[in-house]
């Protein structure tokens, strides 16, 4: 079998690792330019390689083709394989992987939920690991090792080429609007994608979602066989209630150290995995208080001149910031922008009326935001260097208000990415700590 792989970056070099591994004759192929660490482990492993270009009689060459996340199925060169089966590393690394998997999407919240996840299951000394569209890929991780859970983050992107993948427990989150450029600015499209996870699963599996969300239950009356359905309320009392061992188990939100209802949602919905998984009650209480939360996600930075101040970078679309700005009671002083991904304003404008104090807009083009805020008439600043945004937000706040980076849109105008955007606003707090 000769298999090509699109894209050289953690999913494409993983994915070249596991086939090399099973004996696969592999080569990869990217458009760009593969970094550094990625081609060292090409070459060590000795898996031939190009870059800047495609080679068509190269891929065409190939029995079966794995295309990077990134890469759109209509792209036109994916769309001239007219014969070639085209799969993405996700399909292609669970073919190989023995042990259980429990995978989680959403428009929100899928990194805080899968990171908790893996966690209650590492706190009990279940060998586990978290891969997918976080940290390592899912073919890279079964390279390493073989694992008895897979907690696997996966985006739309990584779900809307499925084929024969199936998890033993998903869960869906939410749908929201994010990515509608990939989808023709089609929320059903986006939808079709996040709800495949659902496409090979069996009455043996489980399936966990929000009980509110209209197009996951809609989508759910419509299918004839389905998993085992555990719908979670995001706006019920406490944090969980579950059964165990016959005997009911109570967990308060206060046993969670983190700030928000909707992670106090993305908690129930991991403890309800973590049970179904087989963790016992105690194991799921003594572990849960422990955990502190991820960078870039409504992580407190400090509190110069007494002004808390937090890093939600990772909200790049309006249902993330609109929970973060939910967070607080304080008056808040929010930065926001960068590039628009066709965003509605809309539902953000009676929150930001009733607990921003002043909108500090970062970015090169925040017509959109001025436009969508202005009617408010709060007071709204421009800038393009978060060092200036942050000295306007210090500037106008009072001892007890917050100043909230929560963008509504993604960073690469001024940024390398979120984590880039979250780690420079960190750094400029802490360096005013020290002034």
């Amino acid at each position: 079998m000769r298999l090509v792989i699109l894209g050289g970056g953690e999913s494409g070099t993983g994915a070249a690792l596991l086939a090399k591994q099973q004996g696969i004759d592999v080569f990869v192929s990217d458009a760009g330019v593969i970094q550094a660490d990625y081609k060292h482990l090409l070459i060590t492993h000795q898996i031939p390689f190009e870059e800047g270009g495609h080679t068509l009689a190269a891929i065409q060459s190939a029995d079966e083709v794995i295309k990077s996340p990134g890469i759109p199925y209509e792209a036109t060169m994916i769309k001239g394989f007219h014969n070639i089966p085209i799969i993405d590393e996700i399909e292609f690394a669970a073919r190989y992987a023995k042990g259980k998997i429990i995978a989680v999407t959403g428009s929100n919240g899928k990194s805080t939920t899968a990171h908790l996840i893996y966690h209650l299951l590492n706190a009990a000394g279940y060998h586990a690991i978290l891969a997918g569209n976080i940290g390592y890929s899912f073919a890279k991780c079964l390279t390493q090792s073989m694992y008895d859970y897979y907690v696997l983050e996966l985006s739309s992107f990584q779900l809307e080429g499925i084929k024969n993948f199936k998890p033993d427990i998903a869960c869906l989150l939410n749908i929201t609007p994010d990515h509608l450029d990939r989808y023709h600015y089609s929320i059903a499209g986006y939808a079709k994608a996040k709800l495949n996870i659902l496409r090979n699963m069996t009455p043996l599996d489980h399936f966990i979602y929000h009980t509110s969300d209209p197009i996951t239950t809609q989508y759910l009356h419509t299918q004839n066989t389905l998993p085992q359905l555990h719908p979670i309320d995001p706006s019920s009392n406490g944090l969980f209630h579950f059964k165990k061992s016959n005997h009911a188990v109570a967990i308060s939100k206060e046993q969670l150290p983190l700030l928000g209802m909707h992670n106090q949602y993305n908690a129930r919905v991991a403890v309800k995995a973590a049970a179904l998984a087989g963790l016992p009650s105690e194991a799921i209480t003594a572990a849960l208080p422990k955990f502190c939360g991820l960078p870039h996600r409504l992580e407190w930075c400090g509190a110069p001149q007494g002004i808390d101040c937090y890093n939600d970078s990772k909200s790049t679309n309006i249902a993330s910031t609109t929970a973060a700005l939910l967070s607080f009671s304080q008056p808040i002083i929010w930065i926001a922008g960068g590039i628009d991904k066709g965003n509605d304003y809309g539902p953000l404008l009676p929150i930001v009326r009733d607990r921003v104090k002043a909108i500090i807009c970062l970015g090169k083009e925040n017509n959109a935001i001025v436009q969508a805020f202005r009617p408010l008439g709060l007071p709204i600043e421009e800038t393009q260097k978060l060092s200036s945004a942050i000295d306007s937000a210090l500037s106008i706040a009072l001892p007890g208000d917050v100043v909230l980076l929560s963008p509504a849109c993604a960073s690469f105008d001024l940024f390398k990415n979120f984590e880039d955007r979250g780690n420079q606003f960190k750094e400029k707090i802490s360096a005013r700590m020290q002034q």
